[in-house]
């Protein structure tokens, strides 16, 4: 079986790298939380064209009794600042993705990353699905648009049904099935995001 602790892809060795257009003048963001181990730096780095910046350490006996592993227990690593990415839309514009660490100790960060934010991906595992509760109700209670994706590294056992009456889910929250590896699958979900967040526009400019 797959696990959300698997090592994310890495970019092809002999991928050229991609300059930033010197005609890009829009930036958009786009953060990404959930909890721990749920496959945000997966994500980021599945979705970017550029060698993502990553501060993933390597976890040590210092964590013993404070990072929660019950279904992540191979996991050897953990982001303790932020991941990022970029991915160019067009000629003017560009996307920035940011990863949010999941670990209750590192929630102080949030609020930086979802600053000016487009919007956010609440990336979940039905393994650890309360770790995904703070996200939530969070971007919920700043009137941050979200969608909802759940990472099942294509071997899911509930469907979305399940999963949006389990986490309470409202009507109006699209959900969506990833598998955080696959580069067109992680697009798939930006661009859930993209569209949910311009018909919440259309809809407030009627």
């Amino acid at each position: 079986m797959h696990s959300t602790t698997s090592e994310p892809p890495s970019p092809a060795p002999d991928a050229a790298p991609v300059p930033l257009l010197a005609t890009a003048e829009q930036a958009l963001k786009i953060a990404v939380v959930g909890g721990f181990g749920v496959g945000k730096t997966t994500l980021v780095r599945s979705v970017s064209e550029i060698r993502p910046l990553n501060t993933e350490e390597t976890m040590t006996r210092a964590g013993d009794g404070v990072d929660d592993l019950h279904g992540v227990e191979a996991k050897r690593s953990t982001t303790v600042a932020f991941d990022f990415g970029r991915i160019t839309l067009d000629a003017t514009s560009v996307l920035y993705v940011f990863g949010a660490p999941g670990q209750e100790r590192f929630w102080f960060l949030w609020d930086r990353l979802f600053s000016g934010a487009l919007g956010a991906v609440v990336l979940v595992d039905t393994r650890r699905l309360a770790d995904s509760f703070y996200a939530i109700d969070r971007l919920e209670a700043q009137g941050t648009p979200f969608v909802v994706a759940h990472n099942d590294f294509g071997e899911s056992t509930h469907d979305l049904d399940e999963v949006r009456s389990a986490l309470d889910l409202d009507p109006g929250v699209p959900l969506v099935r990833c598998d955080a590896r696959e580069r067109d699958s992680a697009k798939q979900v930006l661009i859930a995001l993209v569209r949910h967040v311009r018909s919440l526009v259309t809809e407030g400019s009627r």
